[in-house]
């Protein structure tokens, strides 16, 4: 089954629909920040597979590789000074739940004043800079990819905290289960959607 649903963010779900990546992200320029987690041995051939597909679509890719969970300023800060440098026109998203996050508040601080976390949802707004947002979903129950949110963490204060607003929801979002079935048994657990059970 093969669809596409706009609730803003146009949702492109099938398998195989990662091939149209590097068409979506040239919707807004050719050159774009990847953010991911660390490379390991059971994602890695999609995470080289994904960046086939842009740099064969004429793609310039710049790779930010610091996600980690419950993402952190400091992580942010540092992929945002990535995407200022390589002068990205957008930002992808590619994993679960902190790596969709984390692209939403790098969009964010990298085209704003000031820390991600000045735009918590009871603080300052992000405008319509916010770099464009692709989300492509590795797990199943995040959610993130068709949400306005994006949570953060400050570890100094020990705080936990959200921007919302929907200048973060991803313009594009492509779940291809695909891209699923190399996630190891124990991330794939925790991650299935609520009320599902095995058959």
């Amino acid at each position: 089954m093969k669809f596409t649903l706009y609730q803003p963010t146009e949702l492109i779900f099938g398998c195989g629909r990662i091939k149209e990546l590097g068409e979506v992200v040239k919707r807004f320029g050719e050159r774009t920040l990847l953010v991911t987690v660390k490379e390991f041995p059971s994602v890695q051939q999609q995470y080289s597979r994904v960046k086939g597909i842009l740099t064969e679509a004429g793609i310039e890719v710049a790779h930010f590789d610091g996600v980690v969970p419950n993402p952190t300023v400091e992580s942010i800060a540092a992929g945002a000074r990535l995407a200022r440098e390589s002068r990205a026109q957008s930002v992808i998203g590619l994993g679960g739940g902190s790596s969709m996050d984390s692209a939403k508040a790098i969009a964010v601080e990298a085209t704003h004043e000031g820390s991600c976390w000045d735009y918590l949802f009871y603080k300052r707004l992000p405008s319509t800079k916010t770099l464009p947002i692709i989300a492509v979903s590795t797990t199943s129950g995040t959610g993130s990819q068709v949400t306005q949110v994006a949570v953060i963490t400050d570890p100094v204060t020990c705080d936990k905290s959200a921007i919302y607003h929907s200048n973060v929801y991803p313009r594009v979002s492509i779940v291809d289960p695909e891209l699923m079935v190399t996630v190891p048994p124990s991330v794939t657990a925790p991650t299935q959607p609520m009320g599902w059970r095995w058959p």
